[in-house]
């Protein structure tokens, strides 16, 4: 065992695992499932994190933050989803969609004035469409072949530039000093003026390079937040770090590169 990672077979989180660890992946039907893998069975596990059209992965960030784990990779993966139906000439009523691959495809699956259910994966979704002769589902090429299904109509996303950024999760680290993005949890246990702005002050202050950021609700009450930033590595870091831990609570998850075949 290699990796874990979201199955059953075919979904693109099996194929960015496949793309760096080859055949011998541990899939596993919830994302909270993958991240019990890593902790409990000591393996990689290789989750999405953000889609350049439906933004963050909810549930990875969730778990994230509540899960002992770091990051130790990333990798990119352009995203190609497909209508699929065991019955290509039959009407389609029903169709089976992963919520990230609804919100992805939603202006082609608007037109189609079929009922949408959510599924747990791309694949559960063909799966599903192949028991039903009225039924379609939003999926991968590999899944619908896995299936049996017909495709029906190609690469149905929103936008033609649809890409997926994965992360690498383990229970250690990465090697000090081998990444040059780190990434961070920020809850500031409490709503002030000019809060966020003294956070990202920080950064400016020291010349460091934000890349993203996110807020998630922390689960404690309504308009309290968590956020999650990514940072590129520079020599001003540990001070930002340093300083982030007077006004917050940080959970450094760790820096980290692009992820390599066979690593």
């Amino acid at each position: 065992m290699k990796a874990a990672c979201l199955g059953p077979y075919g979904t693109f989180s099996h194929e960015m695992a496949m793309e760096v660890y080859g055949d011998d992946i541990l899939l596993l039907p919830t994302i909270g499932d993958v991240f019990a893998a890593v902790i409990n069975q000591g393996c990689p596990g290789i989750v999405p994190v953000e889609n350049s059209d439906a933004g963050a992965v909810g549930p990875v960030m969730d778990c994230l933050r509540e899960y002992p784990v770091s990051i130790t990779g990333e990798g990119y993966l352009h995203i190609h989803h497909h209508l699929a139906a065991s019955n290509p000439s039959g009407p389609v009523t029903v169709i089976y969609a992963h919520p990230q691959a609804h919100d992805q495809c939603r202006r082609v699956l608007e037109t189609l004035g079929a009922e949408i259910i959510h599924t747990s994966s791309n694949s559960a979704s063909a799966r599903m469409a192949a028991e039903s002769v009225d039924a379609a589902a939003v999926t991968t090429r590999a899944a619908a072949l896995h299936e049996g299904l017909v495709i029906l109509q190609e690469d149905i996303q929103n936008f033609r530039t649809n890409i997926t950024r994965f992360i690498r999760i383990e229970r250690s680290p990465g090697p000090e000093g081998a990444g040059k993005k780190c990434s961070l949890i920020i809850d500031p246990g409490e709503d002030r003026p000019g809060l966020l702005y003294e956070i990202l002050g920080i950064f400016y202050s020291l010349s460091l390079n934000l890349t993203r950021i996110e807020s998630r609700p922390s689960k404690r009450d309504i308009g309290s937040y968590v956020f999650f930033l990514d940072v590129e590595v520079g020599e001003g870091l540990e001070r930002a770090l340093s300083r982030l831990r007077e006004i917050a609570e940080v959970k450094n998850l760790g820096c980290y590169g692009r992820m390599e075949a066979g690593a």
